[in-house]
C-alpha cells in the first residue's frame, strides 16, 4: 500500500492549506507595514523614505483581501478567485500610479518596485490556487 500523496483531492487539500496560510500570513503583514506608513505607526514614514502614497493604499486594501482570502481558501468560498482578482486589478493600478509618479521625475524609493512586484506575483499566484481549485 502506497502512503504517498498520489491522489488530487489530497494534492488539492494540501494547497489549499498552504494557499490559506500563505494568504493569512501575507495578509497580516502587509495589512501591517500598510498600516505603520499609513499611520505613521513607529516611525514607518520615515524609514521608508520616498513612499509613494498610492502604492502603500494599493499594498494595504490588498492586505485586508488576503485575509478574506484565507477565510474564502479555509471554507471553499467560490468567490475567493474574485476577490484575488480584484487584489491584482488594484496592485496594478498602483503599478500604473507609480510608473506616473516616476515619469513625473517625483522621488520614490527603488524598493517600492521590487516591493510591489512581489505582491503582484503573490497575488497572481494565490489566484492561480484559487482558480484551480474550483475547477
Amino acid at each position: 500500500m502506497d502512503t504517498a500523496i498520489n491522489s488530487p483531492v489530497d494534492r488539492k487539500s494540501i494547497l489549499v492549506k498552504i494557499a490559506t496560510l500563505a494568504a493569512l500570513v501575507f495578509g497580516i503583514l502587509t495589512i501591517f507595514a500598510g498600516g505603520s506608513v499609513i499611520m505613521d505607526l513607529f516611525g514607518m514614514r520615515a524609514r521608508e523614505g520616498n513612499y509613494v502614497s498610492y502604492v502603500v493604499w494599493a499594498s494595504f486594501l490588498s492586505g485586508i483581501i488576503y485575509i478574506f482570502a484565507a477565510y474564502g481558501f479555509f471554507k471553499n468560498k467560490i468567490w475567493t478567485k474574485t476577490i484575488l482578482k480584484y487584489a491584482i486589478y488594484i496592485l496594478l493600478g498602483g503599478f500604473v500610479a507609480l510608473i506616473i509618479w516616476i515619469l513625473k521625475k517625483e522621488p520614490y524609493e527603488t524598493a517600492i518596485l521590487f516591493k510591489l512586484s512581489f505582491r503582484v506575483l503573490v497575488s497572481v499566484g494565490l489566484y492561480w490556487v484559487a482558480k484551480s481549485i474550483r475547477n
